[in-house]
């Protein structure tokens, strides 16, 4: 303790004395405010003595008042209530001290009038409040755990304070933001009465479509849909992830490829594809027409069309969730049960499909919670079907402009998935999942049964060949002079958006596209490990240890993931465009969205892996004299290889491929490469957009592969067919 102690008593310092305490104006990614030191640039202590900021002071004395415990007994209960009261004393002061003043001056009406005027302006807070705010919640945990909490842990502690701090910070404020305009009208006064009115109307819970041809309400359209895409893609990915880790399919490779390919696309591509297919004018349905005689129609546009787009792009992460899960069932317990003559059909139905029960109810949690958030789809294809998404996405950014509406639907959409998260844990109940032991286990997974085999192949290949269409649709696309209408090939889109001259000063990428590509690919490089590491770390809390409030903090996890992206975009505005923190316009702020918009795949991901690895293991590493750090860095992270490709993986992705929130955080210098396609294709220049998404799916391919190589597969020492062929032939 009297290390860490040393070490966060000194990083505080550093905050104060060398760190400028005010967000630098260039950008969080630029360090120039080292070569001047006045003014906004300046450290804490230069602000308090130099510029005369006394209302900086009080953060500062906190971090004073804590100097004593470094000559303190470390195991002195004096030496651990002082760290607890200066950590939250601390953060405390500096929350007050950013709320109390922004850009404008005081912040509070009672303030201006105690003190007389409009009083000092202040910007955001920087990189010295960010440290020195870090410091106070490490000294927090050190004395926490000196009294005791999480058996006296203090990396547990302060993993759990960590993210607990980033989950308040970056989701539940920009939440609180949002949702309270719900209970206000226009004028931003409190209103329960325009509250219920807009809850309860019937365009959101109205049954007609029970007794008559009319609409049902959206809130039951956005559930039905939810239920069925979620039932769907987990069926689908389960069949993917037995054919690719139990049968000798020959074209393997290529299904895992089929697979992946719908979530490395950004989703309004693959409605468009679908229309250039199914649509009134589409490929397949003017040769049923001509060579069939079936007449044209708009049976894509609708319930059915948003169901099949969104089971294309969402089957790939339940795929993503089960494969791990599907190889971490041991071999051994189902061999047990052949050896019982059990049939190949009873032994799935009574050990292997109980034991994968974790994966499939987190794949279904995902799939349902991805169909209710998603934004892309329905707009292109919904049709009058209607869902919350979209209607949030119109009560925000239509004529309307009615945000206390869009906060109403956003309350409903969270009460699903409240529902949701519930009614999986009551299926899963407390019953253990754990397969991966300490003990060795050199069984061999036991192959499908015939009949389910083929229930698979009869599943996943029509899925594979519909998505195989629906590429080769969007790669010939790209070359076509005018979509739906001029069919010659040309080069020209890819050289407007990625046109590369050799100038005087050597190369020149003079294509419109470049700006946004080179942007999106430094946001999602630096976004993917780190949603991968609170996502992990988050589900290793969860599933290994105990605390209070844990199953809160479980569906806080999911809140982000929960609410459209719409929502999400508008409510990082509202909390961040002001002092105390001041993203908007700043690379920074699309980073957070993307982290903590994309960490429940992790968390869901870890968590349906980690309940198949007993704790057993943690437990010996503990008693050999392992720290928890040790721990989890040597014998839980190397068996959490597939949760930790599939959340690198997804969180890549997701922040290549991100529409609805990034609309509306995108700045001239920060532009993202969907926001980019989405301008091009409101201009009409389809070509162009199916081109640079063809460029994104090049490069999120490349990633995925170069992802799967830096991590590796998990070893759990077992056998392979071949090997035991060897065995049988040596002992024969």
């Amino acid at each position: 303790m009297t290390r860490a102690l040393r070490l966060w008593i000194a990083v505080g310092w550093v905050g104060v004395l060398i760190l400028p305490w005010y967000a630098i104006d260039s950008s969080f990614w630029y360090f120039d405010w080292y070569l001047k030191y006045d003014g906004d640039n300046a450290p804490t202590a230069h602000q308090i003595f130099a510029q005369g900021r006394w209302y900086l002071a009080p953060p500062v004395l906190a971090l004073i008042a804590a100097m004593p415990a470094l000559f303190m007994h470390r195991d002195s209960r004096r030496l651990s209530r002082l760290l607890v009261a200066a950590g939250i004393a601390g953060m405390a002061l500096m929350l007050a001290e950013g709320a109390a003043i922004d850009h404008r001056g005081w912040s509070w009406a009672w303030l201006q009038a105690l003190m007389g005027g409009e009083g000092p302006k202040q910007p955001g807070m920087g990189y010295g409040a960010l440290v020195l705010a870090a410091a106070f919640l490490m000294l927090m945990c050190q004395g926490l755990a000196a009294l005791g909490w999480c058996r006296g842990d203090a990396f547990i502690v302060s993993a759990v304070a960590l993210v607990v701090a980033l989950v308040g910070v970056f989701v539940f404020f920009p939440v609180f933001e949002v949702l309270l305009s719900a209970l206000q009208d226009d004028k931003g006064n409190v209103a329960l009465v325009v509250f219920f009115e807009k809850f309860l109307d019937h365009s959101v819970w109205g049954l007609d479509c029970l007794n008559s041809s009319l609409r049902c309400g959206v809130a039951w359209n956005t559930v039905f849909l939810a239920v069925v895409v979620g039932a769907g893609s987990t069926l689908f990915g389960l069949a993917f992830a037995l054919i690719a880790t139990r049968t000798d399919f020959p074209f393997k490779g290529l299904l895992r490829v089929m697979s992946v390919l719908p979530i490395i696309t950004p989703p309004f591509v693959i409605g468009l594809a679908m229309i250039l297919l199914f649509g009134r004018s589409g490929v397949v349905t003017g040769f049923l027409n001509e060579w069939l005689d079936i007449p044209r129609s708009r049976w894509i546009y609708g319930l059915q069309g948003v169901a099949i787009a969104q089971l294309l792009a969402f089957t790939p992460i339940a795929f993503l969730v089960l494969i791990g899960v599907v190889q971490g069932v041991s071999p051994s317990l189902e061999e047990a049960s052949l050896t019982l003559r059990a049939k190949g059909w009873k032994t799935f139905n009574t050990v292997t499909l109980p034991l994968i029960r974790p994966g499939l109810a987190n794949a279904f949690l995902l799939g349902f919670v991805e169909s209710m958030a998603d934004f892309g789809n329905p707009l292109v294809l919904a049709g009058n079907y209607e869902v919350l998404a979209t209607k949030i996405f119109f009560a925000v950014v239509g004529a309307s402009h009615d945000q206390g509406r869009a906060a109403v639907l956003a309350i409903i959409l969270l009460g699903f998935t409240l529902v949701a998260f519930y009614a999986q844990q009551m299926w899963l109940g407390k019953k253990s999942y754990t397969t991966v032991t300490g003990k060795g286990d050199a069984g061999l997974a036991v192959p499908l049964p015939s009949g389910l085999r083929w229930l698979c192949y009869a599943a996943v290949i029509p899925f594979a060949l519909l998505t195989a269409a629906m590429y080769v649709t969007i790669l010939l696309s790209s070359f076509w002079k005018t979509v739906g209408r001029d069919y010659s090939l040309t080069f020209e889109h890819y050289l407007t958006g990625f046109k590369v001259e050799w100038g005087e000063r050597g190369l020149y990428f003079g294509g419109s596209a470049w700006n946004s590509f080179w942007t999106t690919i430094e946001i999602s490089a630096i976004s993917a490990p780190l949603t991968a590491a609170i996502g992990l770390l988050t589900a290793y809390l969860l599933a290994r240890q105990k605390f209070a409030g844990q199953r809160a903090f479980e569906f806080c996890t999911m809140l982000s993931f929960a609410i459209p992206g719409t929502v999400i975009g508008v409510s990082y505005i509202l909390a961040f465009n002001v002092p105390p923190i001041e993203l908007t316009g700043t690379g920074v702020i699309l980073v957070i969205c993307f982290v903590f918009r994309n960490m429940p795949v992790g968390v869901r991901s870890g968590i349906a892996t980690l309940s198949q690895i007993d704790k057993s293991l943690d437990e010996a590493s503990l008693t050999l004299g392992a720290k928890s750090f040790t721990t989890v860095r040597r014998v839980v992270l190397p068996l959490l290889r597939p949760a930790i490709v599939s959340s690198l993986v997804y969180s890549f992705v997701r922040a290549m491929t991100a529409v609805s929130a990034v609309i509306f955080l995108v700045s001239a210098q920060y532009n993202m490469s969907t926001a980019y396609i989405v301008g091009r294709v409101e201009a009409g220049e389809y070509g162009l957009a199916i081109a640079y998404s063809n460029v994104l799916i090049l490069v999120m391919l490349s990633a995925i592969l170069l992802i799967q190589f830096l991590v590796g597969e998990r070893r759990l020492g077992r056998r392979q067919p071949q090997q035991a062929m060897v065995v049988v032939q040596a002992g024969g």
